[in-house]
């Protein structure tokens, strides 16, 4: 199961970090997915981290804002987001696939076999 959380409200130029809790399978043995979605829009992958590996792929609209790493401790995935822009405003989820996706997969949101439960995050102007 993932749990995600960490959503909220801050003002263009803040920052928020999300923490995707899993439970039932280690994260350093899946591939690991944040996506979010606005209203009226289809969801989107944002930020990635394959099983076995550190480098983390992204998409241009959150490069050089937003980070995702790995707790193998915690058992947890977190994504830093920083500069955060009102078009950031959405529900965010995380999503796991087990083992390695190839980067044409990452994107799929039928490449994954578990999701957690939305955490809002909404920006203002």
């Amino acid at each position: 199961q993932l749990q995600a959380s960490g959503g909220g409200w801050v003002q263009d130029g803040g920052s928020l970090r999300l923490t995707c809790t899993v439970s039932g399978f280690r994260v350093d043995d899946s591939t690991i997915g944040w996506f979010r979605q606005s209203p009226g829009k289809e969801r989107e992958g944002i930020s990635f981290l394959r099983k076995g590996e550190s480098r983390t792929v992204n998409a241009d609209s959150v490069k050089g804002r937003f980070t995702i790493s790995r707790d193998n401790a915690k058992n947890t995935v977190r994504l830093q987001m920083n500069r955060l822009q009102p078009e950031d405003t959405a529900a965010y989820f995380c999503a796991a696939a087990k083992g390695r996706l190839i980067t044409s997969r990452l994107w799929a949101i039928d490449s994954y076999d578990y999701w957690g439960q939305g955490t809002l995050v909404t920006v203002s102007s």
